[in-house]
């Protein structure tokens, strides 16, 4: 038995079934752009853990800053003495979030929590109970965030019934949209969010309405131009707090600080985790100032929230990413790989939409001629890759779409590489 299988094996029966792994393989160690596993194989990582690892695998600088905290201090608990780093970071985020005005954050250690806490400011701050979400949104996989996320499996099949109060208005989809080219069904009167209005929840009761700038687990999603400035504008004429969940979209991965910045999009909340501290687990919401303080003393916490080697680890990925300009990273990356995504559509027809912006983008897979998702040859497509040592992951509410999150310090070298494996995934499938 081989080194992998063995440990394959172990792991298999001591790790709950639930706990799916993509790739066959156990990661030992990263480097920048790269994953080697437990048999010393290397991977070009186009995964980077779901976004997580923005800049690279092991960063010097935010392992730097991760060593010098772990020195000095490894935990206190914000609720017992706030450590240092955690005014810190609350700091330099109020500096970055596109929230006009004074601005208050809580941190926490993952997006789910991020975004049941945003949930509990939105409805003390409002004193309503309902929030609206979207059909394909992905927002976690805990208790109330499993209400909001709009996918039945894998994550919410056989576990129901949801936390009650949410309320689910179709998403803007512009592929398999009928208006495709029109005025967006979303926001026009008589359908989409407006007969969700009409039909299920009067306005006046909804707390909050929860949205991706761009769809993750849902398809890499990107909604048309002014989506997202017509939802604004609705709740603000009706007191709803708009919550932008930039958990797999913020910090320059689409080419912004925030995928808020493309259309100046100004939400009440915004919750974000994953590529914000370099590895580390920690997440945030950031607020208008008046609406994070409705909540009473002790209402928001958590054990482990701000824990200060986590924050060091933000802290030190947010000056980076400042430093190296990562946003324009970012763009670059789109710049050089949609070209190459749209060649191989025009040479397979299987492809049948390609999107995203910035690093986040995404080819969804059809039976030619057709809507009808093809999951068969999308993971086809991701195993041939993996097979020559490209680490990619599929999406979707169909589970027919790829998705590419490369690191933003990749080079054009490598970022090259990995297309061409890509592009012979295609052709070997």
């Amino acid at each position: 038995m081989t080194t992998f299988a063995r440990d394959r094996e172990a792991a298999a029966s001591v790790v709950a079934r639930g706990v799916f792994t993509y790739h066959p393989m156990l990661a030992a160690e990263g480097s920048g752009v790269h994953l080697t596993d437990v048999e010393g194989r290397s991977f070009l990582d186009f995964a980077s853990g779901i976004g997580v690892t923005a800049l690279g695998h092991s960063h010097p600088e935010v392992v730097a800053a991760i060593k010098a905290q772990a020195d000095r201090l490894t935990h206190s608990c914000a609720h017992v003495v706030m450590p240092e780093l955690y005014y810190e970071l609350c700091q330099k985020l109020v500096d970055i979030v596109p929230i006009p005005g004074p601005k208050k954050v809580f941190l926490a250690n993952s997006g789910a929590e991020a975004v049941e806490n945003a949930i509990k400011v939105a409805k003390v701050a409002t004193g309503r109970r309902a929030v609206v979400a979207f059909d394909n949104a992905f927002h976690g996989r805990t208790a109330f965030a499993l209400a909001l996320t709009g996918k039945v499996r894998p994550y919410s099949a056989g576990i129901g019934p949801l936390s009650a109060g949410v309320f689910h208005a179709p998403a803007p989809y512009c592929y398999r949209c009928p208006n495709r080219g029109g005025a967006c069904c979303t926001l026009s009167r008589g359908s989409g969010l407006r007969r969700l209005f009409d039909t299920q929840v009067a306005p006046e009761e909804v707390a909050a309405i929860i949205v991706e700038p761009i769809q993750g687990e849902g398809g890499f999603v990107v909604p048309p131009d002014g989506f997202l400035l017509g939802l604004a504008d609705f709740c603000r004429q009706h007191g709803i707090l708009l919550i932008a969940d930039e958990i797999q979209t913020g910090v320059c991965r689409t080419g912004d600080w925030f995928a808020c910045d493309h259309e100046r999009v100004v939400p009440d909340l915004i919750t974000t985790a994953k590529g914000i501290a370099g590895g580390m687990p920690l997440a945030a919401v950031t607020g208008r100032a008046e609406v994070m303080d409705a909540v009473h003393p002790s209402g928001l916490g958590g054990t482990y929230g701000g824990n200060p080697v986590a924050c060091a680890g933000a802290l030190g990925a947010i000056e980076t990413m400042a430093a190296e300009d990562l946003a324009g990273r970012a763009r670059r990356i789109g710049e050089i790989m949609l070209p190459r995504l749209h060649g191989l559509a025009e040479k397979y027809p299987v492809i049948a939409d390609v999107r995203g912006r910035g690093a986040m983008l995404a080819i969804e897979l059809t039976k030619p001629g057709t809507l009808d998702p093809d999951p068969a040859t999308t993971t086809a497509v991701a195993k041939a890759c993996h097979q020559a040592g490209l680490v990619t992951l599929t999406c979707g509410t169909f589970g027919n779409v790829i998705r590419f999150l490369p690191p933003l310090v990749i080079g054009e070298d490598l970022l090259d590489e990995g297309l061409s494996i890509l592009e012979d995934a295609f052709a070997a499938v």
